[in-house]
């Protein structure tokens, strides 16, 4: 009997059959019946585990690194802080220094011309 000479039944019966030994073959070759199957599939958790362990460690020294970095970086900010206070107070202590020295000079000015008007005051006299 050729293929064109079935009529639409039996057409259906036989894609049925392809099915059904479709299914049969795919169920017969599936992985799951493989003797080895089992230790591919611990093989495979094991691996899964591995990786989501590095995957932790990975996560950990990120983690630890930034630390380390914020750290350092709030040493470093600290450290540049504290730099410009001493810095600004070796600044004030210098301005009052040459404060001093400015007043100490009109001081020693005033007296030497105070000086020098008394003598002249004295030579006239």
């Amino acid at each position: 009997m050729a293929k064109h000479d079935m009529n639409f039944n039996e057409r259906i019966q036989a894609a049925a059959k392809a099915r059904q030994a479709t299914l049969a073959n795919a169920k017969a070759n599936a992985p799951i019946n493989a003797p080895d199957y089992a230790e591919r599939q611990a093989e495979r958790v094991a691996a899964s585990i591995a990786r989501e362990k590095r995957r932790e460690e990975a996560r950990a020294q990120k983690l630890a690194k930034a630390t380390r970095t914020a750290e350092e970086k709030a040493a470093t900010e600290l450290a540049k802080q504290r730099a410009i206070e001493i810095e600004k107070t070796e600044q004030e202590e210098a301005l009052k220094r040459e404060a001093i020295q400015a007043a100490a000079l009109k001081v020693e000015q005033k007296a030497a011309r105070d000086a020098k008007y008394a003598a002249r005051k004295a030579r006239r006299a």
